[in-house]
């Protein structure tokens, strides 16, 4: 594959666009969570998205489809679930129904592809996020929480110096300060997570993934399901980026597993969820998104 200076100039955009977007979106929504934790204390969200009240699960999955969140930004969203002790499982099914069913993604589905095909992809996206869920917490996958997850970072700046002069500090300066300390943290994952991501995006041509994932590919789906975990595309653009893949000769069914695939997950928020998993929960964690990725393919071309 011939380099193009089009290429390198995609790759360039994306990366200083997702930088910008997710940067804004984590110090945005890590102050939002923080300024919920204020008001809701830990005791409620335990109460709320516990494990062990079965309705847990159904809450936390609607509470993911409301979110308008893609892969990455649940990210900050998941660590103040941590903070705030709630159930593992429900926690879970949080972080696989927010990206896969947000408003954005369910509306530009509905558009594209109509309610039929809209509600299989809905039921599929929510049945198989309880389901992980619900058995991740039996087989005792907490155990793989990086312990340093659950601790709150220091806050730094005016907060301890403000301290030491003897000043009062804002509640929503102390907020800020937890967030910046939180942010700083994470920041290393995020700019790898993007690089890699930006560079998938800039090189890796439409017909390329057109040609080895078409109808008269017995292993299209599958290839798709992997290929669109790489390939970090946001809401707004993979329904119509598989519109036109669609009509370049992908098989619908492969259509559904890339956009599984490629909202479920992307080597961004991978990264990122290093810095709170482990391996063993993160190997799980994607064999969950490829899981339901391909059956979800398979099962579409069998009924449609």
């Amino acid at each position: 594959m011939t380099i193009s200076t089009e290429m390198i100039f995609a790759t360039l955009n994306m990366f200083a666009f997702l930088a910008v977007e997710l940067t804004l979106l984590f110090l945005l929504i890590s102050y939002l969570v923080g300024v919920l934790q204020e008001y809701i204390p830990p005791s409620k969200i335990q109460s709320i998205l516990s494990s062990k009240n079965g309705k847990g699960y159904i809450i936390a999955s609607f509470l993911g489809a409301i979110t308008p969140f893609c892969s990455c930004s649940t990210i900050p969203f998941l660590k103040g679930l941590l903070s705030a002790k709630a159930g593992f499982g429900t926690m879970m099914v949080f972080l696989f129904a927010s990206p896969l069913l947000n408003p954005i993604i369910i509306g530009l589905f509905a558009v594209t592809f109509g309610l039929k095909v809209t509600a299989f992809y809905f039921v599929i996206a929510m049945g198989v996020s309880v389901v992980a869920g619900y058995l991740l917490e039996k087989l005792g996958f907490e155990k793989y929480i990086k312990a340093e997850a659950y601790i709150a970072p220091e806050s730094s700046g005016c907060g301890s110096s403000c301290a030491k002069s003897g000043k009062p500090i804002s509640k929503w300066a102390r907020i800020w300060n937890t967030t910046w300390a939180d942010f700083k943290k994470v920041l290393p994952y995020l700019i790898g997570g993007i690089a890699v991501g930006s560079m998938i995006y800039g090189f890796m041509p439409t017909e390329f993934v057109a040609n080895i994932a078409s109808e008269d590919n017995p292993l299209a789906i599958p290839i798709a399901a992997v290929i669109g975990i790489p390939l970090y595309i946001r809401a707004e653009a993979v329904i119509p980026l598989s519109a036109a893949l669609a009509a370049k000769g992908m098989g619908l069914g492969a259509v559904m597993a890339l956009i599984i695939g490629s909202a479920g997950a992307s080597l961004t928020e991978v990264v990122l969820l290093k810095s709170i998993f482990r391996n063993q929960m993160i190997i799980a964690f994607l064999t969950v998104i490829l899981s339901m990725a391909v059956g979800a393919g398979f099962l579409y071309q069998f009924i449609f």
